[in-house]
């Protein structure tokens, strides 16, 4: 009976999983029937790379949004953190084997020549270990330095932003408004103690108060 509860308590997450993975499978049908225009292989690798974004973003949105408006989605932080890997690491496969067709050289010299790939590879690089550690004994063995570590995924999230922007020739719209919401998310980080510590001593001086009579 204990087993029974607990998958159904576990089913969400894994609902978001096969949620989350879905426009990856759509755009690589659309692909393989030819619907994703002229160049195939950047449209597809340019939808993954922008649901990268936009899992790191809502993983960041989790904090926020339990301390300020009190809605709880914290246990699927870990689920949308880990498909925000994913989708990086399918973005870059793709880049890697059907863009430059496993040229090692040649994505060598991308990552040395073109900004926009540099700090998008350093993006990847910096999320590898925090979902290799996205796990409860990684908690356990780490204790304090797993949240530090984790920290690191505001920095993957600006160089994810910065990585959209760059990767455009001119200035439209999307990846201002997505760098736009990093920022704002970054900012949360920055006044987040500030913010806590207000709302808790505005707490504890409404606690203090006498009732009237």
């Amino acid at each position: 009976m204990a087993r029974r509860t607990k998958r159904r308590s576990d089913a969400p997450i894994w609902m978001l999983y096969g949620a989350g993975l879905l426009p990856a499978l759509w755009g690589f049908y659309l692909g393989s029937i030819g619907e994703l225009g002229a160049d195939p292989v950047k449209e597809f690798e340019h939808r993954l790379g922008l649901w990268a974004l936009r899992f790191l973003i809502l993983t960041l949105m989790v904090s926020p949004l339990r301390e300020i408006f009190s809605i709880n989605l914290i246990r699927y932080r870990r689920a949308l953190g880990l498909l925000a890997f994913y989708y990086v690491a399918m973005h870059f496969s793709v880049y890697m084997i059907l863009d430059q067709a496993l040229d090692l050289n040649a994505v060598i010299a991308d990552i040395i020549k073109r900004p926009f790939i540099t700090i998008g590879m350093a993006s990847l690089v910096i999320l590898i270990p925090l979902a290799v550690t996205s796990n409860a004994w990684s908690i356990r063995r780490l204790g304090r330095n797993w949240v530090r570590l984790h920290r690191l995924i505001y920095v993957a999230a600006a160089g994810g932003a910065i990585h959209f922007i760059l990767s455009v020739k001119s200035w439209p719209a999307e990846p201002v408004i997505y760098a736009a919401i990093v920022a704002i998310l970054l900012a949360w980080r920055i006044a987040r103690p500030f913010f806590l510590k207000r709302r808790r001593s505005t707490r504890t001086s409404a606690t203090r108060q006498p009732r009237s009579a």
